[in-house]
């Protein structure tokens, strides 16, 4: 059985080169790590591309040309893997190396096509951890994910889920809506959350609306259908007033017509109209990128033996 390692690199000149040393003492052979560097703007190229040529028989290093996000990263590096199970981990130490094989263990006795990892004890910041209890709960909605997993970007895939997520080669891809949207064999163990050791995290919450709206967009059709509830709702909210205004006005014709009351009206009514707008363009743009073949990743150099 071959593993394949997942990491996406984004300025950790400081932590990779450990990590990959640590992975290769503690992994059983035949061994695979697939390096893919997201547009990195400190010297974390120079440094993969040394571990790749002291480990030419093990690290596979892919340059993508520019940032292009986390999962982009993360599907270029998968449709570059030859596992038989490929394990996604981040480059900061947070992910124990030493854990790898509980993952690998439980999804090979379990049949499972997904392992993730859960953490008894998560060492992030407040912000990315409130941020993750929000994607959990969206994801719960938006992809029927089971209420009570958690997800991790430390987990393990088969390579028959492999094969099927990297058929999509959209632009906005989220790899736990392609995940669930092949399988629902899934598994969770248990692993330690280790504290990071370098840097800062980049977890902003321009990255978390990103990533929201890669949810939102191109993994649901929720958003709409909530469009279109809401536009029967602010109807049937319109008829009930245009029927309160004519009866008071039947039976007290002194009622003066209030400019306040039109203004609210129209502005309320307005803004629907515009979030309902901003909602379908949002869709149809990203068919248009789609349709004209924006790129989901561009390597420009790979390193390989």
């Amino acid at each position: 059985m071959k593993i394949s390692i997942i990491i996406p690199v984004y300025n950790s000149e400081n932590t990779i080169k450990q990590l990959v040393e640590t992975l290769i003492k503690v992994l059983p052979q035949p061994l695979e790590i697939v390096l893919a560097n997201d547009g990195s703007k400190d010297s974390s190229d120079c440094v993969c591309c040394d571990i790749q040529k002291q480990h030419p028989d093990i690290v596979t290093y892919l340059e993508l040309s520019k940032n292009y996000g986390e999962h982009n990263a993360v599907m270029a590096a998968l449709s570059h893997s030859t596992g038989d199970y490929a394990v996604i981990m981040d480059d900061d130490f947070q992910n124990p190396p030493e854990e790898v094989l509980s993952l690998l263990d439980y999804a090979q006795k379990n049949d499972c096509d997904v392992v993730y990892a859960s953490y008894p004890e998560k060492k992030h910041n407040w912000f990315r951890n409130m941020g993750s209890a929000l994607n959990g709960l969206m994801a719960t909605v938006l992809l029927n994910k089971p209420k009570d997993l958690y997800l991790c970007s430390f987990k393990c895939l088969n390579r028959f889920l492999i094969n099927e997520i990297t058929k999509y080669d959209g632009p906005y891809p989220y790899i736990d809506g392609l995940i669930f949207r092949v399988t629902d064999r899934y598994g969770v163990v248990e692993v330690e959350h280790s504290a990071r050791q370098e840097g800062e995290s980049g977890y902003t919450l321009a990255k978390l609306l990103r990533l929201w709206m890669n949810m939102f967009v191109n993994f649901s059709l929720l958003p709409l259908r909530f469009a279109t509830m809401l536009g029967f709702g602010i109807s049937g909210f319109a008829l009930l007033y245009t029927i309160f205004i004519t009866i008071n006005k039947f039976f007290n014709s002194n009622i003066p017509a209030g400019w306040p009351t039109t203004v609210i009206l129209i502005a309320f009514f307005s803004g629907a109209q515009l979030i309902m707008l901003g909602l379908v363009g949002e869709y149809v743009g990203r068919i248009f990128l789609s349709q004209n073949k924006t790129p989901q990743f561009c390597v420009r150099r790979k390193h390989k033996k």
